[in-house]
């Protein structure tokens, strides 16, 4: 019995050292790409969980009054009759002037990080008509405070 293994003698063909080069260049690509989706995927999913600030809560607040009093107000996003605790980090001014000498106010807000940061984070501003406010600066009232 012959126990010899059949030879191939000028069949054999193998992978070029360029060959595996283009392989392994394109496996790393791929591998690049799909690391750089995930990795703007978590960033997307960080800023999801960050609260998503405005300054629209406390323009409401003062849109919701029946009278509006000329003056520079401020307060925490964080009241619990604004938006809660979640948004304690955050602090808000308005700025209330009457415009127009019959009863029509601008009311600017804007809220700022708690942290005595100078950064706006959000800005807001709106005219309001309010004709039972008493009189204004331009209505011979006592004017902004202050001033």
């Amino acid at each position: 019995m012959n126990c010899r293994l059949p030879s191939h003698r000028g069949g054999t063909r193998a992978f070029s050292l360029l060959e595996v080069m283009i392989a392994i260049a394109i496996f790393f690509m791929a591998a690049f790409a799909i690391l750089g989706l995930v990795s703007s995927s978590l960033a997307n999913a960080r800023r999801l969980q960050r609260p998503l600030v405005d300054a629209s809560p406390v323009l409401a607040r003062f849109a919701a009054t029946n009278s509006l009093v000329e003056g520079v107000f401020s307060g925490s996003l964080g009241d619990v009759d604004l938006l809660g605790k979640e948004y304690q980090g955050y602090n808000w001014e308005a700025e209330i002037v009457e415009v127009g000498s019959n009863h029509l106010y601008r009311v600017e807000c804007i809220v700022k990080p708690a942290a005595g940061s100078r950064e706006i984070v959000s800005q807001l501003s709106t005219l309001l008509y309010k004709p039972k406010s008493p009189p204004g600066s331009l209505d011979g009232g006592i004017g902004m405070k202050g001033r």
